[in-house]
């Protein structure tokens, strides 16, 4: 297996721009079966996770083609299955958003029990609430671990839905099972995130009828069909807030680029946890400057007070950048509590950040204390999961001396070439043994 050798404890330098958006890329994909025209998708990132989501629609009949770098042309007009493979199928946690398009499209679909990061226990009860109330019917093959679902009669019939938690691929699922359902649904508790906001555009544009994204009260009219399309993923907000730790970590000044073409208020949102921190930062048209060499201190609460960055459904700040502002964190004068309230298994990588010197406390699997600034040492560690990845890649780009880090497929899933853009930046990293 490969991994990274980093050397680590000089400051990067330089522009870089985040890729598109993972999170969004991925239920767009899924939603190119509602149609069985062209789609073109423009902007995808070019990362395991996506590959093996292609893979896995091209595995049910599905026409997939390669057009540039980041620019793919989808069509499902001989889709033939609905019956997913489990190999593909558990290597990733959002082929669940599958299930939609193919109960809409086919009216049946099977699949086994998801995969995905091992972060803590991830519900699908809310997928099966949602399939089960637009009018499908659930058989679970408890022998193969497999699920059923299938449309007695000619589609699926819009319904009221409460999400019982404001789950995002189960808002996604509810809303592409719905586009072309006979009659209105209407989503209440629905996810607000911008990928789900991503997705309802994308779909209106082919002609569905969607208001209310980026509300928790999603509304749909049923279409009898969609159309055709172009489409451009946004740019990875969670990439871009990889970057900020990134610059807090090593004290670079880095440019990210192009962060306010899409959508301000997405910087708005991820840019409170690192203004907490100290992390000082200016727009440039629509760059992102950070400076070099800051002196970061964290601002406490009232009276001195240790403050608390909570994690939280949109627009709270988003659960997938905990790991890195943890590490950001490490190199910021004072403590701060990060609250991590969605996985309890989430946490589990610092005593690899404390192996490397960092001095964090884990109160429980939810709740670290961090107490800064600690100087970072290269060490050899193991990636668990994405975003943990990142967090350790970030540290040993600032940490004195060599670090090896191991099971970097984890971070190949969620981040484009990440070792060849930081050699961009003056990044001393290596891939080895592949």
């Amino acid at each position: 297996m490969s991994y990274f050798k980093v050397t680590g404890g000089r400051p990067l330098k330089g522009p870089i721009r985040p890729a598109g958006n993972k999170n969004e890329a991925l239920p767009v994909i899924a939603a190119s079966l509602l149609t069985p025209h062209d789609i073109i998708l423009e902007n995808v990132p070019d990362i395991k996770d996506v590959h093996v989501l292609l893979d896995l629609i091209r595995s049910l009949g599905t026409s997939v083609e390669r057009l540039g770098a980041n620019e793919w042309k989808i069509n499902a007009s001989s889709l033939d299955s609905s019956d997913l493979d489990e190999g593909l199928f558990k290597q990733l946690r959002a082929s669940l958003t599958l299930i939609g398009p193919l109960l809409a499209r086919k009216g049946e679909v099977s699949c086994p029990l998801p995969g995905g990061d091992r972060i803590g226990r991830r519900r699908i009860d809310t997928h099966l609430l949602v399939m089960e109330q637009l009018g499908a019917n659930l058989e679970h093959d408890e022998k193969a671990e497999r699920l059923h679902f299938s449309v007695s009669g000619k589609s699926l019939t819009g319904a009221s839905i409460l999400l019982d938690e404001p789950s995002v691929t189960a808002t996604e699922n509810a809303v592409m099972a719905a586009v072309t359902a006979r009659g209105r649904t209407v989503i209440y508790n629905a996810a607000c995130e911008p990928h789900v906001q991503g997705l309802c555009n994308f779909l209106n544009s082919l002609g569905a009828r969607i208001e209310g994204a980026g509300t928790n009260r999603i509304t749909i009219e049923g279409v009898r069909n969609l159309s055709g399309g172009r489409y451009r993923i946004q740019y990875d907000y969670i990439e871009a807030g990889s970057f900020m730790s990134l610059a807090a970590v090593t004290g670079g000044e880095i440019t990210i680029s192009d962060v306010f073409r899409d959508n301000e208020d997405v910087f708005a949102v991820i840019s409170s946890g690192f203004k907490r921190l100290g992390l000082q930062f200016s727009k440039k048209g629509k760059d992102l400057f950070i400076p070099g060499s800051q002196k970061m201190k964290i601002r406490p609460d009232f009276k001195g007070a240790i403050p608390t960055i909570s994690d939280g459904p949109w627009p709270l700040f988003p659960a997938d950048l905990t790991s890195v502002i943890i590490v950001a964190a490490t190199q910021a004068h004072g403590s701060v509590i990060v609250h991590e309230k969605m996985f309890e298994s989430r946490m589990f990588f610092v005593d690899k950040l404390k192996y490397m010197g960092a001095q964090i406390v884990l109160c429980d699997p939810h709740r670290v204390v961090i107490i800064g600034p600690s100087p970072l040492l290269g060490s050899e560690v193991v990636s668990p999961d994405i975003r943990a990845g990142i967090s350790l890649l970030i540290a040993a780009l600032g940490a004195q001396g060599i670090s090896e880090i191991h099971n970097i497929i984890q971070i190949d899933r969620g981040y484009e070439h990440i070792d060849t853009r930081l050699q961009g930046l003056g990044a001393e990293i290596e891939r080895v043994g592949e």
